[in-house]
């Protein structure tokens, strides 16, 4: 099993020489968060999960978890290694400081959930849905639901899920059944079932809370007819006491390919107690606050399974010896080379390097700009954040998560025939990393968003808004002659990327049908140019720390030739996601549905 070591020293390369956080919190007026703190945060949490999660990993995922009469019991050591957790204070650094919470900016904690959900991906998802629901509490919720719940999620003592899916409706929610009833004492009495509830339930926690979708008598067809509530699992006492029971039990846990130390629950709620959050029949909107959570969280998950195959392939293409390279021996004193000197295994290596760093700029960029949304007081600043994470949020998600499972691949071929044996851990990282494509909307749906709505619907304002940012970058490097070899292809494809939008647009005005056709190609072009411009930004860095003899020069070179690998080999997929989008719709419909099977 590879050891997880958090990569500590390229997190700080983002967070302080890339993002330049310090600045960043200056502008927002937190003075009291800076990049020390920031590095005793990536100390303890480097510890933290290599000591406490990376060694119940792989028991985990050999235990399972236990099911018996509605009462779900996790791997051993999960209980006592998220009592920890809570003891250190983790849950609540982003939390609200009227609740309990630390207050910090989303970007001071990304780094830590990137840690966590490396070292043991099953663990981190009990947890890491209660911040989701805190967050849509805090946006939605009334004063007296802020009180009741908020102290006890931001501290960790309660967990939370996300309640969406249900039998017959997955993610087109416009047809789910499950009923609220309107009680005389003000809550309502929620009925129905919801299936593939991550940490629905557990026993690391007294309490779950419960964010529900279901529909009130009068509501009105379709996604707007939709009402968001809170169901506890145990209700709770005006004094803030626990109390009863509530009507929601879990009716059975899934047997999956994956990720199977997180309980994955059927739960029904048989005329549960649940009060509204929000406004009636807006509880869609109410609940996006809570998945656009989940879809970052689930890029942080596309990072970590990059990361994964990267380090574990990296400690066994430096051991494993066989053959010898193609130009004489490397190893002249032993019976073979490393396989690390053939250039296959590099580029295997690479890619899922490229990957990870890559999509760890992406991410914790995308973590700044939510501060600019909750924490700043300029608000078109916010609103810019706003419109630019709208736009990032469907490419991360999904990009980052086809991109993981590809780099959690090359880590169990670099393997060979090892890779394929469970004692060496590199298929677990694939099983886990197979779910992140679809959960919180399957690529295809993220794809759908960001072309559909993200770009045609405003007429390519949010598109624009992100090629400005690329395009001004190129035009400031436009005369540093080391930069060329990653200035010149970026600004080409920043440019064919607002053209092909625009022929798309033009084909959907003919047959809307044209976007569905082009939309996962779309989102992979856009992932790969996105990627591309934080490549090229960290190689600048990297550039200019080498010339000021900043030192640790074999990180920086190390950064501008993994930028030199991506731009030629990673890169220019994107031509072939154009051409596959240039094939057209007709192809995919011409075949007569009945003709696809003799």
């Amino acid at each position: 099993m590879p050891e997880y070591k958090a990569p500590v020293r390229d997190m700080r390369f983002v967070l302080h020489e890339l993002l330049n956080l310090d600045d960043h919190y200056a502008q927002l007026g937190l003075e009291e968060v800076n990049g020390e703190l920031i590095d005793a945060f990536l100390e303890e949490g480097a510890k933290f999960a290599a000591n406490e999660l990376a060694p119940l990993n792989r028991s985990g995922d050999e235990e399972g978890c236990h099911f018996e009469n509605g009462v779900v019991t996790t791997p051993k050591g999960f209980k006592e290694a998220y009592a920890k957790y809570v003891e250190g204070g983790w849950p609540a650094m982003g939390g609200d400081v009227n609740y309990g919470g630390q207050g910090l900016p989303s970007s001071a904690g990304i780094a830590i959930s990137e840690m966590i959900g490396s070292a043991n991906w099953s663990w981190s998802m009990y947890p890491g849905l209660g911040h989701g629901a805190v967050a849509t509490i805090e946006e939605h919720g009334t004063p007296e639901q802020k009180d009741t719940y908020l102290p006890k999620l931001i501290s960790g003592e309660w967990t939370g899920t996300m309640c969406l899916t249900e039998p017959h409706c997955g993610s087109d929610l416009g047809i789910l059944k499950s009923r609220a009833e309107p009680q005389a004492d003000g809550s309502y009495a929620i009925t129905g079932t919801k299936i593939f509830i991550s940490a629905g339930e557990h026993d690391m926690a007294d309490n779950i809370v419960h964010i529900v979708l279901a529909r009130l008598p009068d509501a009105p067809a379709g996604t707007r007819g939709i009402s968001l509530f809170i169901v506890p699992k145990v209700l709770v006492n005006e004094d803030g006491s626990l109390g009863e029971r509530n009507g929601v039990a879990c009716g059975s846990i899934e047997h999956k390919m994956g990720i199977k130390a997180s309980a994955t629950c059927v739960m029904n709620f048989d005329g549960a107690k649940g009060w509204l959050i929000g406004e009636p029949n807006r509880g869609l909107h109410a609940m996006f606050t809570f998945m656009n959570f989940a879809r970052l969280g689930t890029a942080v998950q596309g990072v970590a399974h990059a990361e994964i195959g990267f380090q574990g392939g990296l400690e066994y293409a430096r051991d494993r010896l066989a053959m010898r390279a193609l130009s004489g021996p490397k190893n002249p004193d032993g019976p073979a080379d490393p396989i690390i000197v053939h250039p296959d295994v590099r580029r295997m290596l690479l890619t899922a390097k490229a990957f990870a760093e890559g999509g760890r700029a992406l991410v914790y960029y995308t973590s700044k700009l939510g501060d600019v949304v909750q924490k700043s007081k300029d608000e078109q600043a916010r609103k810019e954040a706003d419109d630019l994470m709208a736009l990032l949020t469907p490419i991360a998600k999904a990009f980052l998560t086809e991109a993981g499972l590809e780099a959690a691949n090359h880590g169990v071929q670099i393997y060979g025939g090892h890779g394929f044996i469970r004692e060496w851990g590199m298929e677990q990282n694939v099983r886990d990393a197979r779910i992140s494509t679809l959960y919180e909307g399957t690529t295809g749906i993220q794809a759908l968003d960001l072309l559909g709505r993200k770009v045609l619907q405003t007429q390519g304002a949010a598109l624009r808004n992100w090629t400005k940012v690329i395009h001004k970058f190129c035009e400031g490097n436009a005369d540093n002659q080391g930069m060329q070899e990653f200035v010149e292809p970026l600004t080409r494809l920043n440019k064919e990327w607002g053209d092909m939008t625009m022929a798309i647009g033009a084909q959907a005005m003919q047959n809307i049908e044209n976007v569905g056709a082009a939309s996962v190609d779309y989102l992979m072009y856009s992932g790969y140019v996105t990627l591309g411009y934080f490549w090229a930004a960290m190689a600048d860095v990297a550039q200019r720390k080498l010339a000021e003899g900043a030192g640790d020069e074999d990180f920086y070179k190390a950064k501008i030739a993994t930028a030199r690998f991506y731009f030629k080999r990673i890169l220019p997929r994107t031509a072939g996601h154009k051409g596959a989008i240039e094939g057209g719709l007709d192809c995919l419909m011409d075949l007569d549905e009945a003709h696809f099977a003799f």
